[in-house]
């Protein structure tokens, strides 16, 4: 036999990847397509809907002449992105193909179907990757004569601005085409991380667990769709709040994903929330229908438009604000002297109280050096700096909240500390001041309860640093007056802080959504999934997320995030909220962030 007239093919040195076919020229697709032809691959999109096609032509034609407005191409290069385009209606169009990317809707039968036929189709060489984010890899790989060269490259949308793309392999897939695939991905500009074969993968395996919380938060009436959306944007320093996301992803494609999740992991925060399942069947699947979670100008527009749940267009309460002109700030760590810092600045007379004048003058000297470094930043005048710094009384008695018309507390979050605190602020408050908690996960009516006029008392949760951070969760108890939560509303809007409404329960918005998908990530560790790095980074890049799960709770202090853990857990009795035991361990260790110096990492001493 002449070994030369007939060579195998090779998995060691795998051609290289110039053409590319793309199968299903939906969102997606189409988002892929305008990847590869920038990136100077030749690519065939490929769609049984000659309408998908034709409409993945324009949304390349609009993609491409954005950029050139936007100078990040120029007119020449333009026009030769478009000519590597081409579309087809038949599957046979990827015969000549060296990668294959699958892009069909969620559904095991039709992706089955696909990859049957491109193994009469394609060449021997071929590579053919499934972009799918819920469905095994290693069934359809198991289901295709070519296991080997079948691996998954998920995308995240828009796949032309995501940088995360996560690779992944079965059992089945052979090394070599990881490592093309992986290599591609490089040269497209993105960041591929290696993940193995399980639903959502690293990136959505966390991400629809919050997304699914936050739906149900809503579906609860917990909050509006405003106030959960705002609150993660602005509390977190997320590019979306959950509910616009799931409108962008697709109400029923999250469905999909988070009943493959659902059936792997038997996880109550992976089944899907009734509501993502009633409006799929309403076929109100979010910015693609025009209408979700959100009603939008038109399908396929991003621009909102007022409904029936806008707020302000079904009336609201009509109780006054009362007079607020002195505020008392009770307490002497970093969040008392930031929340006493916004009042200041604000032009509010300012009493900042300790357990002694000793504590309450260090608290005023740290407002003292934070508006001076905002003075050399350029944000405020020293004129500016000198009469909020004026406007700051220390004191060492809480008697001197005699005469204020707003009392916060910033103490211990420790409920005993707080109720003692309150009952003296019921002693020494005038009648019709209000009295604020700055809890984030104690119930603010145990404080209210301790005093004798629990309708005075509303939570304002402050996020730290208080100067920076543009969020305040206003929490009204069954107990809280009209016009005490009026109040609390308009003292936000003076102080130019973001106020959103939520209930008396543990968690209340951002930490209800937040902990719980810190704790699974947690999870996946102690799983060996994936590790710390990857983890981080698939959140980054694919989420756009400000920080990974394990820099954050390495920031927080894990014994702050155990804590926070418990209390969800212990309010609500979901087992899928029982702190991770890896967290558990790590704290019992001593092991506590940033501030031990080791947490998830280890940190240089200061």
């Amino acid at each position: 036999m002449d070994r030369t007239s007939t060579p195998e093919p090779s998995l060691s040195s795998p051609s290289p990847l110039r053409t590319v076919a793309v199968v299903g020229l939906g969102t997606m697709g189409t988002g892929i397509a305008e990847v590869l032809v920038r990136a100077g691959r030749e690519v065939t999109g490929i769609d049984v809907s000659e309408a998908a096609a034709a409409h993945a032509v324009r949304a390349l034609e609009n993609a491409t002449a954005r950029a050139v407005r936007r100078e990040r191409i120029t007119e020449d290069e333009r026009r030769a992105a478009l000519a590597r385009f081409r579309t087809a209606t038949d599957l046979r169009a990827a015969a000549g193909a060296d990668l294959v990317i699958e892009v069909v809707p969620e559904d095991y039968a039709v992706k089955h179907e696909v990859f049957t036929a491109l193994d009469a189709i394609v060449r021997p060489e071929a590579i053919l990757a499934t972009g799918t984010n819920a469905l095994s890899v290693t069934r359809l790989a198991a289901d295709s004569a070519r296991p080997e060269r079948v691996l998954g490259m998920h995308f995240f949308n828009p796949a032309p601005a995501m940088k995360l793309v996560e690779v992944v392999s079965s059992v089945l897939t052979a090394p070599a085409a990881v490592a093309a695939v992986t290599a591609l991905a490089r040269e497209l500009g993105k960041e591929p991380v290696a993940v193995g074969d399980r639903p959502g993968f690293v990136a959505d395996g966390l991400l629809f667990g919050y997304l699914n919380q936050a739906a149900a938060m809503y579906e609860a009436r917990y909050a509006s769709r405003e106030d959960i959306d705002a609150a993660m944007r602005l509390g977190c320093g997320l590019p979306m709040g959950p509910l616009a996301l799931l409108d962008l992803i697709g109400i029923d494609t999250a469905r999909t994903v988070l009943e493959a999740m659902y059936a792997a992991s038997h996880d109550r925060l992976h089944a899907p929330a009734p509501v993502l399942g009633q409006l799929a069947e309403a076929g109100l699947t979010g910015r693609k229908t025009g209408r979700g979670f959100y009603t939008y100008d038109g399908p396929d527009s991003a621009v909102v438009v007022p409904d029936a749940q806008t707020p302000g267009t079904g009336g609201g309460s009509a109780a006054q604000p009362r007079e607020v002109r002195a505020v008392g700030v009770a307490g002497s760590g970093t969040m008392a002297s930031g929340i006493a810092e916004v009042f200041a600045k604000a032009g509010y007379r300012v009493v900042l109280a300790a357990r002694s004048q000793e504590k309450a003058e260090a608290a005023r000297a740290r407002v003292a050096k934070s508006l001076a470094r905002s003075v050399e930043k350029g944000r405020i005048t020293a004129a500016e700096r000198e009469a909020a710094l004026a406007a700051v009384e220390p004191a060492g008695s809480l008697d001197a909240f005699a005469g204020v018309d707003l009392a916060i507390e910033a103490v211990a979050e420790d409920l005993a500390v707080k109720q003692q605190l309150f009952a003296t602020l019921d002693k020494v408050c005038k009648p019709g001041a209000v009295l604020a908690t700055t809890t984030s996960s104690l119930p603010v009516v145990a404080c209210a309860r301790a005093t004798s006029r629990p309708q005075d008392v509303v939570g304002m949760h402050f996020f730290n640093p208080a100067p920076a951070m543009k969020l305040v969760e206003v929490v009204r108890t069954v107990l809280t007056a009209d016009d005490v939560h009026a109040t609390v509303r308009a003292v936000c809007a003076k102080v130019r802080k973001h106020a959103v409404d939520c209930g008396d329960r543990a968690g209340f918005i951002v930490n209800a959504l937040l902990f719980p998908y810190l704790n699974n990530a947690v999870k996946m560790v102690q799983e060996h999934y994936a590790s710390p790095d990857d983890i981080d980074a698939a959140m980054k890049l694919g989420g756009g997320y400000p920080m990974g799960p394990f820099e954050l709770l390495d920031v927080v202090g894990l014994d702050v995030s155990l804590a926070i853990e418990k209390v969800l857990h212990r309010e609500f009795r979901d087992p899928g909220l029982a702190p991770a035991p890896l967290l558990e361990h790590l704290v019992a260790a001593g092991c506590l962030g940033r501030k031990t110096g080791r947490g998830f990492r280890e940190y240089a001493k200061a």
